[in-house]
């Protein structure tokens, strides 16, 4: 990367970070990369954007070298599986009053991880896998107790962040990777832009976001609310999954012919997404670049953490979460094992539970009370939510109250996710109907709603997606 003090030659990106070009006399111009190098740097910077994404803030100088880290690293080998823990950093303390009241950010000093990622590269090199590790992931810190994850690196910066996330995975870790996600909007801009979808309305003054459902091209500032807001029935664990769905997008994004094929644009957005990293060896990202190289957006990978408990208070009074540890001990031997988590564990040692097809996290319902029956629609929507079903609204009422039997309405497209509705509220009935998506309407009978399944048995398969899955269809 070039001193920035260095006068341009050759092209030149303008400030805006949309592509605007000017030609400098002076030295001749080095020779292009090759169309092969300029796709390996992209797929780089756009799995580095994964750790931009998940916190706050924003890039308001020339991006800078990538700097060093001692975060105690095992030595990587020279060929084979890597185990990559990257960290996304909430600092703000070098913004003004002014720039944090405009992205939302508060007024907290200091640094924490807003999120931790451990990517996990094929031996072949050929796949990645993305796990997401809740920040209110309730575990032990070594030499401080019980505390949420996201406070190792509080108590002791990049190491003691890395033997946390080392104990609680098991995993060795050969590879660190920090992302001071004050980078996040000028990344976003640099492509210029991001196009997400949600299922329900978000709608957070904290961050700022006001989104209808559906589906939404968001600039920087927008799209960094997206990535941060909880204002969603299930928290944290919904804005892992509007991480992962902005990562595969900015991944898209990043491969498309749109950014190879531009030098300007391709240069923004490498310098500005390693202009703010941090790595532990401190070789460079030449050699993960390397072993990037014949990546693609099939090929990555994203997986949850199986939990046990959402809404788990700990000693100190928090609210956390709680992970499955039969569950998540399996899901990381396998990926120690270097097997696709997509299929079935190659080492069975009880039969998987049947799984639905459409998880109840990716459902969003509507619930009428069908009755004159006080209570029973709200009743009804607390357990829905238990269950894991997103219900972003309050219980409302039907216009005639003599419903004898509780119905799962669905309308076009949503046969699947309506089965798993009725899967939890058994005795309902299925019924296609003249609807927008999926309602429960109560009935007479009030069935109760299952209490919610354990996680999946230690050799299920885990909920896993493709960055291209994740994308938004348009």
């Amino acid at each position: 990367m070039r001193d920035p003090s260095e006068e341009d030659a050759g092209v030149h990106v303008g400030g805006d970070a949309y592509g605007g070009v000017k030609l400098a006399g002076g030295r001749p111009r080095k020779p292009r990369r090759s169309a092969r190098a300029r796709r390996r740097n992209a797929i780089v910077a756009g799995l580095l954007s994964v750790g931009v994404l998940v916190g706050t803030g924003v890039v308001w100088a020339t991006p800078r070298q990538i700097g060093a880290v001692d975060a105690g690293v095992a030595e990587p080998p020279p060929r084979g599986a890597e185990n990559i823990l990257l960290v996304g950093v909430d600092k703000r303390d070098d913004l003004t009053r002014k720039k944090q009241n405009e992205l939302k950010l508060g007024r907290e000093a200091g640094q924490r991880t807003d999120t931790m990622m451990v990517i996990h590269l094929s031996e072949d090199h050929s796949k990645v896998t993305v796990v997401s590790l809740p920040r209110d992931s309730w575990t032990t810190i070594p030499g401080k107790g019980d505390h949420k994850i996201n406070s190792a690196y509080q108590f002791g910066g990049p190491k003691l962040a890395l033997q946390t996330v080392r104990q609680a995975t098991g995993l060795e870790i050969h590879r660190y990777i920090e992302v001071n996600v004050l980078g996040f909007v000028d990344v976003v801009d640099s492509l210029g832009g991001v196009t997400v979808c949600t299922p329900v309305a978000i709608n957070d003054p904290k961050t700022g976001l006001n989104l209808a459902a559906g589906t939404h091209e968001l600039k920087g500032v927008q799209a960094l609310g997206y990535a941060r807001t909880r204002a969603t029935a299930r928290s944290d664990l919904d804005r892992i999954d509007r991480q992962q769905q902005v990562i595969s997008a900015l991944l898209d994004r990043a491969l498309s012919a749109g950014t190879l094929a531009n030098p300007a644009k391709l240069a923004s957005f490498v310098n500005t997404t390693l202009g703010t990293v941090k790595v532990d060896p401190d070789d460079g990202l030449l050699g993960l670049a390397a072993q990037l190289r014949d990546v693609k957006l099939d090929n990555v990978q994203f997986v949850d953490v199986p939990l046990s408990d959402v809404d788990y208070k700990t000693p100190t009074g928090e609210s956390a979460v709680l992970w499955d540890k039969p569950a998540a001990r399996e899901m990381f031997r396998r990926i120690k094992a270097d097997e696709n988590l997509a299929e079935p564990s190659a080492t069975p040692s009880a039969k998987p539970s049947a799984k639905p097809a459409v998880p109840p996290e990716r459902v969003s319902l509507k619930v009428l009370n069908g009755t004159l029956i006080t209570g029973l629609g709200a009743r009804t929507r607390t357990a829905l939510l238990a269950y894991g079903f997103r219900v972003p609204d309050t219980a409302g009422n039907t216009a005639r109250k003599d419903f004898k039997k509780t119905l799962v309405r669905y309308g076009a497209g949503q046969e699947e996710a309506a089965r798993t509705v009725a899967a939890a509220i058994p005795g309902a009935e299925l019924r296609k109907d003249d609807v927008k998506g999926i309602e429960v309407v109560t009935g007479k009978d009030q069935l109760q709603v299952a209490k919610p399944k354990a996680a999946p048995t230690a050799t299920a398969t885990p909920k896993a997606e493709t960055a291209t899955q994740t994308i938004c269809k348009k």
